[in-house]
């Protein structure tokens, strides 16, 4: 059994402003590619679809040309769950419909947990799909009043399909959650706050292979069969050194599964760059795409105007800018004074140190006190009748 795990698309995401549409399109160009290529037996999609629970329309017109494309154009099936940036009702309109062309469809955690059951020469394989679900929601659905946190609710799944289903055949779980032990990015939304929306890995162990979502990094946990495929792009610039990949999956007769990472080439690339703002200006980086999504530290140490818009000249998608300089700890003695006792030298000292991170200079103070004379004397001069 051949199929191809994937996650995390957030459809219709922006990022610092931009829309990331036509990215998402051509990394999904390339999905599409890929399994007209590999011929996989299902495509398994692990949840946050979308990127918030009422997308904007052009995000739902990449969703239904690509599923068209799969599931009409090459035959695939394709079992999709909601995630927690997903509306639950809003996605799963239709599925029972849609489940007659393989379109396979689950937002909201039901006590039925019943498997989609795809064949291959060594029998049966059952894929279970178990949709993200607040604790409250499977306290309410499986009538169990012990069920306090993501753990308990995960507790209570995975008893009802282990009870549920026949012993000795192969199984697959698609799961959107936070299995502990994991790496996170900052580009993802907290489940819960204080740890409550950890799960514990062994709840996946008497699967054959675990199909997670959540998570944007590429990761195994607690065993390679327990997997996030991770998010179709990079998200946030702390993902700038993650390597975006879908998952292909192989799986034998005994439910050993052979995983092979396939990289996603972005249309445009998420970086950071630091540098002084006129070496960048003057010699851009002649071995990266000027037009990738950038954050830029700039190093320079005196002011800088309009740095952002001179910056986009030469890099029209930075998106962020900032000075490493800008909140350093003060170094000078002033900075540690009541500063309702200091004169205006000693305050524009203490403000400099605390800004730039050095002590002011006496070629600085000098500058200083002689703006603060010539304002003074152009104060007079208007005063005077």
């Amino acid at each position: 059994m051949r199929f191809i795990h994937t996650a995390d698309w957030h459809l219709g995401r922006l990022m610092h402003g931009v829309r990331l549409t036509e990215d998402q399109a051509y990394v999904l160009d390339q999905l599409a590619a890929l399994i007209d290529e590999s011929k996989p037996d299902a495509v398994l999609v692990s949840g946050d679809v979308y990127d918030r629970a009422v997308p904007p329309p052009d995000a739902v017109e990449l969703l239904d040309d690509f599923l068209s494309r799969v599931v009409l154009g090459l035959g695939t099936p394709v079992l999709v769950i909601a995630g927690n940036h997903d509306s639950a009702r809003r996605l799963e309109f239709g599925s029972k419909l849609l489940a007659e062309q393989n379109l396979h469809v689950f937002g909201s955690v039901t006590r039925d947990i019943s498997p989609v059951v795809l064949w291959d020469d060594a029998g049966a394989v059952r894929f279970y799909a178990v949709p993200f679900a607040e604790p409250s929601q499977v306290r309410a659905e499986f009538s169990d009043e012990n069920v306090h946190d993501h753990n308990d609710a995960w507790r209570v799944v995975r008893d009802r399909i282990i009870a549920a289903g026949p012993t000795g055949e192969r199984s697959v779980i698609v799961a959107h959650a936070f299995v502990s032990g994991s790496v996170e990015s900052e580009s993802e939304r907290p489940l819960s706050v204080g740890g409550a929306d950890r799960v514990d890995s062994s709840h996946f162990a008497c699967f054959d292979y675990a199909a997670l979502g959540h998570l944007h990094r590429p990761q195994s946990t607690a065993a390679d069969h327990v997997r996030y495929a991770g998010s179709l792009l990079k998200y946030s610039f702390s993902e700038a050194n993650h390597l975006k990949t879908v998952t292909m999956v192989e799986m034998d007769a005994y439910g050993a599964c052979r995983i092979e990472n396939i990289p996603l080439t972005p249309l445009r690339d998420v970086r950071c760059v630091s540098g002084y703002l006129k070496d960048l200006l003057e010699e851009p980086m002649s071995r990266e795409d000027p037009g990738d999504y950038l954050k830029i530290t700039l190093l320079d140490s005196g002011p800088v105007f309009d740095a952002m818009g001179r910056l986009r000249e030469v890099y029209p998608n930075a998106l962020h800018v900032e000075r490493i300089g800008l909140n350093p700890t003060p170094r000078t003695e002033a900075a540690g004074m009541d500063h309702r006792k200091l004169n205006d030298a000693d305050l524009f000292a203490a403000f400099f140190s605390q800004v730039t991170g050095d002590d002011i200079s006496e070629e600085e103070a000098a500058a200083y006190a002689a703006v603060v004379d010539e304002m003074r004397r152009m104060e007079r001069e208007t005063e005077q009748p």
